[in-house]
């Protein structure tokens, strides 16, 4: 694990997944991130990369030919290398190989670069095109957070505040998680969305097109709140595990199939297109206040 440090925060990395795994405020002793019990949800904040979400059959279907592809992809699981470190700052790179290109027929280097500032982490996805024709991918976050942030409190005692009053447009999707084309209205109570367990009993909430650009993980006790920052995308997913004590917070760029016959990749909801030699960068930013 690699450790980013000042005097408010300490922060791990892992090099599997370039995963963030630890949040740790200095000044009362608290963890902010979801330690990954087994259980329950085996991950902390994994990368989603070169897909977001379920692919119809576990396959992408690129220039006609089928690929084995995963749900989220394949960067969550593979070994990333720390190419850039210093105290406040940490560059984890993966580049394609033969096990990458017999799943992902793309060259690319995909670069997780993390920056820790007073009480933010920012982080930055990088895709540099290798290849000699164009690429395509979708890209996602998928950080949890304890709830509640302590042992005091109960989950109901916690709510998602939008930087934005908006009306919440959620895509419904099938038992399989493909989308159905479906959508269905979410209003928020004074720009709040209340946490309960009842919440994600259908699974995760998904809004495609938000004006919100921030959401606030608050507290109707304490002053305490974590923030989410995403102004490079569009969406956002959020999600719990049944009786799970966490939120996943999810910007994406992309998302899983919808229901129907397997698309070109190309053509999925969602895709980047890179150009060749050309350098893609998105970020979003954790603060903890």
């Amino acid at each position: 694990m690699h450790v980013l440090e000042n005097e408010f925060l300490s922060v791990g990395i892992l090099n599997k997944g370039a995963e963030l795994c630890s949040i740790s405020n200095k000044i009362n002793g608290l963890e902010y991130l979801w330690q990954a019990e087994p259980s329950v949800w085996a991950f902390h904040a994994p990368n989603l990369f070169p897909v977001v979400g379920n692919c119809m059959n576990n396959q992408i279907q690129i220039e006609g030919i089928k690929y084995p592809m995963q749900r989220h992809g394949f960067a969550r699981h593979s070994n990333f290398i720390l190419t850039e470190s210093s105290a406040k700052h940490a560059v984890f790179t993966l580049d394609y190989s033969e096990q990458t290109l017999a799943v992902y027929p793309f060259k690319f280097l995909l670069q997780v670069a993390y920056h820790l500032q007073d009480t933010e982490i920012t982080m930055d996805y990088i895709v540099i095109n290798k290849d000699d024709k164009p690429i395509f991918f979708s890209i996602g976050a998928h950080p949890a957070f304890n709830i509640p942030f302590s042992k005091d409190g109960t989950y109901d005692d916690y709510y998602i505040e939008f930087d934005q009053d908006e009306v919440l447009v959620k895509h419904l999707f099938n038992d399989a998680g493909f989308f159905t084309g479906e959508t269905t209205q979410v209003f928020l109570d004074s720009r709040r969305l209340n946490l309960s367990k009842d919440l994600f009993r259908d699974g995760a909430l998904v809004f495609k097109d938000l004006l919100s650009k921030e959401v606030l993980i608050r507290n109707h006790q304490t002053p305490n709140f974590v923030s989410v920052s995403y102004e490079d995308f569009p969406s956002l997913g959020i999600w719990a595990a049944p009786d799970a004590a966490f939120v996943c917070i999810e910007p994406w760029l992309g998302y899983a199939d919808s229901t129907g016959e397997l698309k070109e990749f190309s053509e999925k909801d969602g895709i980047q297109k890179l150009e060749t030699s050309k350098v893609f960068e998105c970020s979003f930013t954790i603060g903890i206040n």
